[in-house]
């Protein structure tokens, strides 16, 4: 809630709140009194009591803003708001009294009879008046506050999610180019015509991925355009040693997905699976949904290196940002059956 809001909520609370006591303690003295000048000047009072509630208490809250620090500090500047609550209570009951006396003096053109009990009186009432209405402030306050630090949090949270988010993908596009340049190194020296094909494709993919880190989510079709192409490039290396099947529902292809994650997965079983086998192997890409949840799932040849060090930093990114942007609902794991090597992502739909 913003400044302007909040003095708006404070001013339409005072009226309101300092009205309805108002009107009925003078309404409940109105009616029970015929002669027509004590009337007038019930009103009167009803006025001063009125616009008084609203003076003083309006002054013991701008008191609680200047001289507390905060709320969350009201507890150890207790003793301040106990002397602003006196000490507005005391202003609030002299100056009803000395201002009903004036009133009543003009109205009915006598003197007005000030006991000793009527002024401990008014003083009793106007003490609580005011209690109450200091209760009523600091929880409205204390809730507001409440609020705005939740409200805070989540953009804090937010914000501190985004930088994570870019920080993993700054690693995934320096860890892409740097086994795709390898790749070509390795090529340069056997076949300049597809180095040349394949420096031709790595500009295509690093123009797409470059145009996409900037966005947490993607879909599915674009992902996937991104796979192919990098199986296209990958083919070039591995030749007939690299074969690619992939079963995708169509249905799902609008979805939204992090980005590059598939891609991770394809690429990873291709340097750590395919790449290690002499007669190359098969990298299979599943994409499914089952119970509400998007199955996505990437096989290949091989047997599960657990000692590859660069195999844990990328699943490790893979599963720091489905937790960043999933938290516990999305689930990632890989897993070797039958000398095939398992990557199984799992995002709520």
């Amino acid at each position: 809630m913003n400044l302007k809001s909040q003095q708006l909520l404070f001013w339409a609370l005072q009226i309101t709140g300092w009205g309805i006591p108002s009107f009925l303690n003078g309404y409940a003295k109105y009616i029970y009194n015929t002669d027509p000048l004590i009337k007038k000047y019930l009103i009167l009072e009803t006025l001063l009591f009125f616009i008084l509630g609203i003076f003083w208490t309006t002054i013991l809250r701008n008191y609680i803003k200047n001289y507390i620090a905060s709320f969350d500090s009201l507890k150890k500047d207790y003793s301040k708001v106990i002397i602003g609550y006196v000490l507005s209570s005391i202003g609030y009951t002299f100056t009803l009294i000395g201002f009903s006396y004036l009133a009543f003096s003009f109205i009915l053109e006598k003197n007005m009879t000030l006991s000793f009990g009527r002024i401990v009186s008014s003083a009793i009432n106007i003490f609580l008046f005011v209690l109450f209405w200091l209760l009523f402030y600091i929880s409205i306050k204390t809730l507001i506050n409440s609020k705005q630090r939740h409200i805070e949090y989540l953009e804090l949270e937010s914000s501190f999610k985004d930088s994570q988010l870019n920080t993993l993908k700054g690693q995934i596009n320096p860890h892409f180019m740097f086994n795709s340049l390898n790749n070509i190194r390795g090529l340069m020296l056997e076949d300049v015509e597809k180095a040349r094909d394949m420096i031709t494709r790595l500009s295509e993919l690093l123009r797409y991925s470059l145009s996409k880190s900037s966005n947490s989510t993607i879909k599915l079709k674009e992902e996937l355009e991104m796979v192919s192409n990098f199986i296209a490039l990958s083919h070039i290396q591995f030749e007939d040693r690299l074969t690619y099947k992939e079963e995708i529902d169509s249905n799902l292809l609008a979805l939204e997905i992090p980005p590059m994650i598939i891609q991770m997965l394809i690429e990873n079983a291709i340097k750590h699976g395919i790449s290690q086998q002499k007669n190359g192997g098969t990298v299979h890409l599943q994409v499914s949904e089952i119970d509400k949840n998007l199955e996505i799932k990437v096989s290949n040849t091989g047997q599960l290196e657990n000692n590859k060090e660069s195999t844990k930093i990328g699943l490790k990114n893979i599963s720091d940002r489905l937790r960043i942007l999933y938290g516990d609902k999305a689930n990632f794991k890989l897993f070797e059956e039958k000398q095939t090597v398992i990557a199984h992502i799992q995002i709520p739909l």
